[in-house]
């Protein structure tokens, strides 16, 4: 089992394995929760995947992607976009509702957004906590390496379940939500302690 995390400028020395991402997210939003997404050639994407992203996928030798997320600076702009969770505040999502936060979606260096998070429907339970594990640490490194101090993400709201096995320090950033049938919230992860 392996862990990667992407960007732009060297997805290029990974083969297949952002296109893997995208199919795997296409499986998870798509196919498994019924989510009316953009897709094409069997992947999934949306306006937020742009160059200032990271994409942290862990995966098998083969390239098959056991689970992933997408990392995204809350200071992004692309057009009339910023990132995910702000731009739902803003209104500009149908998909997500606008009161998603309890105070206004942050602008701010070393605050990212982590969204379209999962972890592959078809991996057995016994290995789900490992494959979680590996998912937290490549998201650790690549916090340390971008300077990252706190992240907003948008979690099913059974996040408190695994959070603690994870050690991440996990709060509440909105209400509890229902999109698609699942019941989702938005959480600030504190990566501040953790950047030595």
């Amino acid at each position: 089992m392996h862990s990667t995390t992407l960007s732009f400028a060297n997805m290029h020395n990974h083969g297949e394995l952002f296109a893997n991402i995208l199919r795997a997210r296409r499986e998870s939003f798509i196919l498994k929760n019924r989510w009316d997404l953009p897709e094409t050639m069997g992947m999934e994407y949306d306006q937020y995947d742009t160059p200032v992203s990271r994409w942290v996928a862990v995966h098998n030798d083969a390239g098959q992607v056991l689970a992933g997320v997408r990392m995204t600076p809350t200071t992004a702009r692309c057009g009339i976009y910023s990132y995910m969770i702000r731009d739902a505040q803003r209104g500009l999502l149908e998909s997500i509702p606008s009161d998603l936060l309890f105070s206004d979606a942050p602008v701010k260096e070393g605050t990212w957004e982590v969204t379209r998070g999962f972890v592959a429907r078809d991996i057995p339970a016994a290995v789900r906590q490992k494959v979680r594990m590996r998912l937290v640490m490549q998201m650790l490194r690549t916090s340390r390496e971008e300077g990252i101090r706190r992240m907003v993400a948008l979690l099913p709201s059974n996040w408190n379940r695994w959070a603690g096995r994870c050690q991440l320090e996990m709060d509440p950033a909105g209400r509890v939500m229902n999109m698609g049938g699942i019941d989702y919230q938005a959480v600030w992860i504190d990566f501040s302690t953790q950047m030595h």
